[in-house]
């Protein structure tokens, strides 16, 4: 069996252009566990307090399959390992399951850590015997080991036994510049299994500074790997790394091999889209597997050929991995995917007929900038308000934002005024804020708590705003997300799109609302 370790939530956000808050790795940790992933990396908790505070939260979710690791580096020579500061940092995280690495590259360890080849290897063994003493398991990342086993073969060997002396029960040989191609890795991969044996249980981790992280991984896995190291989607340092999102398909549909629970993997498109849209980053629609072009087709001989049997341009059907397939010219199919969105959220799509208009409405407002992947309470609204089933809290009349700057030195002043009916009764509130969102926010709860004062025990927990359309500038498409909270601990998504930020954020915002009362039970059910 393959286990697939995900980084996403480590390697993953030293992209340059990724920043997650430590609720938004806990989100992710969800999906990923539910997916079946087997281990999950949460971060490095003796390096920056984002990490330490996703630790403390980690341990009140309940996950069903998935492992969290925490992940360091091997012990400073001039340090005890029980005094450690970030090996003890590793243990007091209080999961199970450790990964540290270490320098398997002989320049490395004379020109970083500035220590002797025979000090290195006492560092790596002992780092790892303090911890398998502390912990269930604990992994190896032998950094930078293809090329220090170019550089310096039995060195770079010497690394991975004293790794496996000190108790390692997987030793990861990481391509950490990600230079190595695939014909050079299996065939050091090949050397590594006559060394040690093959007892020893082998890991991969490739960077993809070469576009060749996936295949790499692929290989390494028909060479005798069995833990593999990777991203959703690709994300990580410089040109990012080996992605699981198309390293998991290939694995168990082309390949054969026992990856995840079958019936996950038509999870596959939603996983991808949803740490996207947490990362706040515009999805791929070319990436392969799972991307919205991945299955199109348009014009001419090939939507002949579709139409008549899918398998002439389509390498697997895209259910399998929970994609779609989209005839450009004639906008055929679609309900699979929103039949299979309902089902995830547990939802009665109703009739037949309400069924196609749900999936009419959806068609429009994705083609109007909405994406319903990581606001599944405004895609639970839609369903319930298409069949009936849903009956709003409040009548809209009005709200109105003024930003006034009277001094360059000093921030400006906002305030908003909302105007809502409930029941007969007309309800107008003012509020100031730090920003015209915040201040909408502020007056429009104002408002609503008089009616539904279970209201102030929902927060606004992240605010992300994604451009649409950035070549129209000032007049651009703008999406909103909101996450909302109670104090429960439950979180739900919401999104808003408009020209006009303000109004983008305002529908997020009702629809936040609107689903905590919602979920309480008191939007009842009318009946068609």
């Amino acid at each position: 069996m393959v286990k697939i370790y995900d980084t996403t939530l480590r390697d993953g956000t030293q992209a340059e252009d990724i920043s997650l808050l430590a609720d938004d790795k806990v989100r992710i940790a969800q999906r990923l566990d539910a997916f079946g992933v087997h281990y999950i990396e949460g971060g490095w908790p003796g390096s920056n307090p984002k990490d330490f505070s996703f630790f403390n939260k980690i341990k009140n979710v309940d996950l069903k399959s998935a492992k969290i690791t925490a992940f360091g580096s091997t012990r400073k020579l001039e340090n005890r390992p029980d005094q450690d500061q970030n090996l003890k940092a590793i243990v007091e995280s209080g999961v199970q399951v450790a990964t540290i690495f270490g320098k398997s590259w002989d320049f490395h360890v004379r020109n970083a850590l500035h220590i002797s080849l025979p000090e290195n290897l006492t560092v790596i063994e002992d780092s790892l015997a303090f911890l398998k003493l502390k912990m269930a398991e604990v992994f190896y990342d032998a950094e930078h080991f293809f090329d220090g086993f170019k550089n310096n073969r039995d060195y770079a060997l010497a690394t991975l036994k004293a790794a496996r002396q000190g108790g390692a029960q997987c030793l990861v040989l990481c391509d950490t510049n990600g230079g190595t191609l695939p014909h050079e890795l299996t065939a050091i991969i090949d050397v590594v299994q006559q060394e040690l044996g093959p007892e020893m249980e082998l890991g991969i981790h490739v960077h993809n500074d070469s576009e060749t992280a996936v295949a790499s991984t692929l290989l390494a896995v028909r060479h005798g790997v069995t833990q593999v190291q990777g991203t959703v989607n690709g994300l990580g340092e410089r040109c990012g790394n080996a992605n699981l999102i198309s390293i998991i398909p290939n694995l168990q549909i082309k390949m054969g091999y026992n990856v995840i629970p079958p019936e996950n993997l038509s999870k596959l498109a939603s996983l991808s889209r949803f740490v996207d849209e947490i990362s706040n980053k515009r999805h791929s629609r070319h990436q392969p597997f799972v991307g919205r072009s991945a299955f199109a087709h348009k014009g001419g001989i090939h939507v002949s050929a579709v139409q008549k049997d899918p398998l002439t341009y389509e390498h697997i059907a895209p259910e399998i991995v929970g994609n779609q397939r989209r005839v450009l010219v004639s906008d055929l199919s679609g309900q699979s995917n929103i039949i299979y969105k309902a089902k995830e959220y547990n939802l009665d799509l109703g009739t037949k007929e309400e069924t196609a208009e749900i999936l009419k409405r959806i068609k429009d407002l994705e083609e109007k900038g909405f994406q319903f992947e990581g606001a599944e309470a405004s895609f639970e609204l839609l369903v319930k308000k298409t069949t009936g089933c849903y009956r709003p809290i409040f009548s809209f009349k009005g709200f109105r934002v003024m930003v006034n700057k009277f001094r360059a030195d000093r921030p400006p002043l906002t305030e908003a005024t909302v105007m809502i009916e409930v029941g007969g009764e007309i309800e107008h509130t003012a509020s100031v804020g730090d920003g015209p969102v915040d201040a909408l926010n502020k007056a429009l709860r104002k408002a609503l708590e008089k009616f539904y004062p279970e209201l102030k025990k929902v927060k606004l927990e992240d605010y992300k705003v994604r451009i649409l359309s950035s070549d129209k500038g000032t007049s651009s498409v703008t999406r909103v997300l909101i996450e909302s909270k109670d104090d429960q601990g439950n979180k739900w998504g919401t999104v808003g799109v408009s020209k006009n930020i303000i109004e983008a954020s305002w529908q997020a915002l009702i629809d936040g609302i609107e689903y905590k009362y919602m979920r309480k039970g008191g939007s009842g059910c009318d009946p068609k």
